[in-house]
């Protein structure tokens, strides 16, 4: 089994910047590429890694590359190019590369990309990441991994860069899938918590009482909950880092992936129409702890200690 020495970086954001930080600073050989080719010089000259100047460039000094892109659409331009046309990093890729989606991408578009590229002898794996913007900069992201057993072994070392944990999902598809079904659980709930908060308020429950209730009664180990109603919306801080946009985006995706295998889920439906109407009204780029802002606006009330 080759081991990995060379990696291409496309995508420096919000999450794709400290991941690839954190390659650089275990000693993989890196070549980062971005479309804001300001980006990429700045990551380059702080860490010491090379800018790629073009896609296939990308995989031309690359034995594995990494998408860290908004969704599925564009990883697949930045692969095969438009409309696989070409131009993308799979021109530059020898036989035996791997291209690793780090993103949240639709499972079925993940495999149609699969099979394109085992065509040219380049295997795919689809390791979406969990945790936000804050554990990204820790490197302590879950990672949910799907497709051929050597090929993530083979990536074991890059995975354990900028993850705690390597959660295995099966086929290829199968952690994209895992990635969007958690993010429609992740949600729903948080929606469902800042309706029944909002209808608290209404009836003049004390803020800190609900909380404190829900957390004994039904809520428990609430990851919304805790990890952004209370330290991001009740503190009116909002900057639990990741954009409002995306969670709708990945709600769409759970609730595309149980038509096409033909589940009942009429839930899935109702939570997109809500996270869509909030992107409507906040902004994609919004910090997604601001859906809580819809409720306020549409009951009259403010979720916070002080109101």
């Amino acid at each position: 089994m080759n081991p990995v020495h060379r990696i291409g970086f496309i995508g420096l954001g919000r999450m794709g910047q400290p991941m690839a930080g954190h390659l650089a600073r275990v000693g993989f050989d890196l070549a980062v590429y971005d479309i804001r080719p300001e980006a990429a010089a700045s990551f380059a000259a702080e860490h010491r890694a090379r800018v790629a100047n073009t896609l296939p460039q990308v995989g031309a000094e690359a034995d594995v590359v990494i998408t860290m892109l908004p969704n599925g659409a564009e990883v697949r331009r930045a692969v095969l190019g438009e409309h696989g046309a070409g131009g993308g990093a799979a021109d530059g890729l020898s036989p035996g590369a791997i291209v690793m989606d780090s993103g949240a991408s639709d499972p079925v578009h993940t495999r149609a990309l699969g099979e394109a590229l085992r065509r040219r002898s380049i295997e795919l794996v689809d390791a979406p990441v969990a945790g936000g913007v804050v554990f990204a900069r820790d490197a302590t992201l879950d990672v949910l991994v799907g497709g051929d057993a050597q090929a993530i072994e083979r990536l074991r070392p890059v995975l354990s860069a900028f993850g705690r944990k390597v959660h295995l999902c099966g086929g290829l598809g199968n952690a994209h899938a895992m990635k969007a079904l958690n993010n429609y659980v992740n949600g729903a709930t948080m929606a469902v918590v800042i309706e029944a908060l909002t209808i608290g308020r209404r009836l003049g429950l004390d803020l800190d009482l609900m909380l404190d209730s829900f957390a004994a009664a039904t809520t428990g180990r609430n990851h919304p909950l805790e990890k952004k109603l209370i330290p991001q919306v009740v503190t009116r801080r909002f900057a639990h880092g990741a954009a409002l946009g995306l969670m709708t985006k990945d709600i769409r995706i759970a609730r595309d992936a149980a038509g096409a295998c033909g589940a009942w889920a009429p839930m899935v439906q109702s939570c997109v129409e809500v996270w869509e109407r909030a992107e409507q009204t906040l902004g994609f780029d919004a910090d997604q702890t601001e859906v809580a802002r819809l409720w306020e606006e549409q009951s009259g009330v403010v979720l916070a200690r002080d109101a």
